[in-house]
């Protein structure tokens, strides 16, 4: 018998020792590795540029001793980056977002590139099982390190500092042409999870996939609308299945770039797990229809021209010959419209004849002899946005003796074209009790360094009175990266009212609070915050050798963040004319 148990206890440690045996050995030249960055972009090991060595650290957003470590890891970047040695945090995490993991990266601060490893398939070819692993490749792409960081952060508890810094030294020996004299450490941390099997329980259309595309997509994906196909029908969705999936799981779309924070009161858009779960095991196990009966009943069509309803009032400007190429300078049109009367409305809307020769267009109050002021914008056309709307009981004043002037950014399509924006204004009617303000924070004077991976700019506004916050939105080019706002309260509280962490030149979206929800009190002292990336990594960027300033062109820059707002304790009490947008009696 003993000689029986002898014999198990052998087998059994035999059978640990080969399943610990790496399958990815030390010395393993790694062809490529491909992933996702913070764009959604496809990348790969290439996109790296010929650096002495690449740390690719594995992160997700939930693991206790990744958060711990970022700290230590953006001080080795720092230390490192004029070195030649290019860091690039991995989320293998199978619920992490694009959004979300871009999100780690500026609540952490680290500036160095986070990319998105799909179906954990860069663990795999690096060997890598733990969060926060990482694996250490030389300049020929060969591996020479794979294991902790330090040994200072453990699961169950920390050393007031490590005893051994295993990849500051695997680093220095690589650095110095040495081989590294530990190429493997054990690692503490989270186990990389693949997405579990949902069991054999059937996804279909009619009664899963169904309510999902009628509530988050089928706004946009219909016909005569800037989506690139249609999605109301069985044979419409299961056509692009694979596509929808794979955007979806991302968090690509529906285009979303706030990942949700317990309590911050944003009205968010963007899918659940376990929506995005559904739809991925729809494509994946078979595409079945299910009961036509099930079926959600169609939406109420909205109007497809005006979003804000039939406007009182149309103003459009002058055709503009687009020439089939080069940059355009900003044109400015005043409308020739002249107020009478204080106007008031709950809806404008910028609608031009053709929207993709229209990169951006401002609209604000004008006067004659005035320049043209941001501070009296009222509205926007940019790709991705909406036109004002406002809730009952609020409206904005367009100012007695004012016309509308609108600042265009025309693009051009590789044609000619001609080219008119149309101005609609729907009048406020009945009680009004509060007008629609807004702050804007702006910066033109920053400079943003050749090369530089995460340059900030702030601007700071103290609130005068109490407000009632409507929502926030964000403006920058292409190499905007993210933006934040934080309120510090006079009590010494501070709060992150919005991170947007990565930016989307391309889909420049309002971010609403519930409406009547977010009080902020005066004293607040508001941050906004952009970061730039001037990076080479950055796959937009015009050219990463110059130093960037601002501009109205998008090979420039340009920082404004808006907070749209009522005041807390207005009361105005007043009666609006729906037919003129004039108080009644005046």
């Amino acid at each position: 018998m003993p000689r029986i148990l002898s014999t198990l206890v052998v087998a059994v440690l035999a059978s640990f020792a080969v399943a610990a045996e790496p399958k990815v050995k030390i010395g393993t030249k790694i062809d490529d590795l491909r992933f996702k960055d913070i764009r959604f972009v496809a990348r790969s090991l290439k996109d790296l540029g010929d650096k002495k060595a690449y740390v690719f650290v594995f992160v997700e957003s939930s693991c206790p001793l990744v958060a711990k470590y970022m700290p230590a890891l953006s001080r080795l970047e720092s230390t490192y980056r004029d070195k030649g040695v290019q860091f690039v945090a991995v989320n293998s995490g199978p619920n992490d977002t694009v959004s979300v993991m871009a999100n780690q990266a500026v609540e952490h601060g680290a500036e160095f590139p986070f990319v998105k490893d799909i179906d954990c398939k860069v663990a795999d070819i690096l060997g890598v099982t733990r969060t926060p692993e990482v694996a250490v490749l030389d300049g020929k792409r060969i591996l020479r390190y794979r294991g902790r960081i330090d040994d200072q952060y453990r699961p169950g508890g920390q050393r007031a500092k490590p005893s051994r810094n295993d990849l500051v030294e695997a680093i220095d020996e690589l650095l110095a042409g040495k081989e590294i004299n530990t190429s493997t450490t054990p690692v503490d941390g989270c186990v990389i999870a693949r997405p579990l099997d949902k069991g054999d329980k059937p996804v279909t259309y009619a009664d899963h996939v169904a309510p999902i595309l009628s509530k988050h997509c089928n706004t946009c994906h219909k016909p005569n609308t800037a989506a690139p196909f249609c999605l109301q029908t069985f044979e419409q969705a299961r056509a692009k299945a694979r596509t929808v999936s794979e955007v979806v799981s991302e968090g690509r779309m529906p285009p979303w770039f706030a990942p949700k924070r317990e309590g911050d009161l944003i009205q968010h858009h963007s899918l659940s797990l376990a929506e995005r779960e559904t739809i991925v095991a729809w494509t994946k196990s078979g595409l079945a229809r299910g009961d036509d009966s099930k079926l959600p009943k169609p939406a109420e069509e909205k109007p497809a021209k005006w979003l804000i309803g039939e406007p009182n009032m149309v103003q459009t400007t002058p055709p503009f010959e687009l020439p089939t190429e080069g940059d355009i300078p900003y044109k400015y049109v005043i409308l020739p419209h002249v107020f009478t009367h204080d106007t008031w409305v709950t809806g404008v809307q910028i609608l031009p004849s053709v929207p993709k020769a229209v990169h951006h267009a401002n609209l604000a109050t004008f006067k004659l002899g005035e320049a043209f002021k941001e501070s009296n914008f009222i509205t926007g056309f940019v790709p991705g946005g909406e036109p004002m709307t406002v809730d009952a009981g609020i409206a904005y004043r367009i100012p007695k003796g004012s016309s509308l002037g609108i600042q265009i950014h025309y693009v051009t399509t590789g044609k000619a074209e001609k080219v008119t924006l149309s101005v609609g204004l729907r009048y406020a009617s009945g009680k009004i009790d509060r007008q629609m303000k807004h702050t804007l924070f702006v910066d033109t004077k920053y400079s943003i360094p050749a090369a530089a991976p995460a340059h900030p700019v702030k601007v700071t506004r103290t609130l005068t009175h109490d407000i009632e916050g409507i929502g926030l939105f964000a403006h920058m080019h292409v190499r905007g990266k993210a933006m934040s706002f934080i309120a510090h309260t006079p009590d010494g509280k501070s709060e992150r009212l919005l991170d947007i962490p990565n930016f989307s030149f391309d889909w420049q979206i309002p971010y609403r609070w519930e409406p009547g929800k977010k009080i902020l009190p005066k004293g607040t002292r508001i941050e906004c915050i952009a970061l730039y990336d001037n990076s080479p990594f950055n796959p937009f960027n015009p050219d990463a050798t110059k130093i960037v300033k601002d501009g109205p062109q998008t090979y420039q820059e340009m920082m404004n963040g808006f907070m749209f707002y009522i005041d807390a304790n207005e009361k105005l009490g007043m009666e609006i004319d729906g037919k003129t947008g004039g108080v009644k009696g005046k």
